[in-house]
């Protein structure tokens, strides 16, 4: 590691937004060089080395020098796993262009701000820095956000998406899972919806009546419904 990235690692890990664009731009071609092994999945090459982007962001954040390893080494998976969640969990709910870029413009100025204020910047301050609504913000977080584990509890009595699926070996497993994710394409729309997310983006009843629109008591019933929809559709 050159002793340039290494002082621009601590001066970024310390707040300081030059020193974090001086890493970007001379490890742009790190960046590329892992994005172009996800090409040909239907992302676009600008959306991959974004995404690459913010993989290298978070290492920057998460390396110590204590590893003992070299920081493109530490990056490389940092980046490769950004670019690879994206592509795993894009699709519980389809997303459009518009709020993809938006996503995009809001991870960027969450990261300037928290860097500048030293804290996690409010909603009305990404806000004002973005110049997008409060709710917009929120919609394109929470549909833009990373899939949570199908082994994750929620619901009644820690229930588990995965409750629906029976007792298999590994390859069973997968062909369940793949039934499910069929299976949830059949639900009416707004059950689709609080099923992915509450599932799929670990978001409380509370949360996701907001960006539904209905009350926290309908979606309880939403998901209600939908739960039993699927145990019938993947038993049959």
């Amino acid at each position: 590691m050159t002793e340039e990235n290494l002082a621009d690692i601590r001066a970024s890990q310390g707040g300081d937004a030059s020193a974090t664009e001086r890493l970007v731009e001379r490890n742009s071609g790190l960046i590329w060089s892992v994005a172009r092994r996800f090409f040909g999945r239907g992302v676009d090459s600008d959306d991959l080395y974004q995404l690459g982007c913010v993989g290298f962001l978070k290492a920057i954040e998460g390396f110590d020098e204590a590893y003992g390893t070299q920081f493109s080494t530490y990056a490389v998976p940092k980046i490769s796993g950004e670019i690879r969640r994206f592509l795993r969990d894009d699709g519980a709910i389809k997303v459009s262009r518009t709020i993809k870029e938006q996503a995009a413009v809001i991870r960027t100025a969450r990261n300037d701000l928290e860097q500048r204020l030293n804290r996690a910047p409010t909603l009305s301050e990404i806000a004002e820095a973005t110049g997008i609504a409060p709710e917009d913000i929120a919609i394109a977080e929470t549909a833009t956000g990373p899939t949570e584990s199908l082994q994750k509890e929620s619901g009644d009595g820690g229930f588990t998406l995965e409750n629906v699926l029976g007792d298999y070996g590994e390859e069973e497993r997968v062909i369940e899972q793949v039934s499910l994710k069929e299976a949830i394409k059949k639900l009416p729309e707004k059950e689709r919806q609080v099923i992915a997310l509450r599932y799929y983006h670990g978001l409380t009843q509370d949360k996701a009546s907001q960006v539904v629109g209905v009350s926290q008591v309908q979606v309880s019933r939403l998901e209600k419904r939908a739960i039993e929809k699927l145990r019938i559709l993947l038993e049959a």
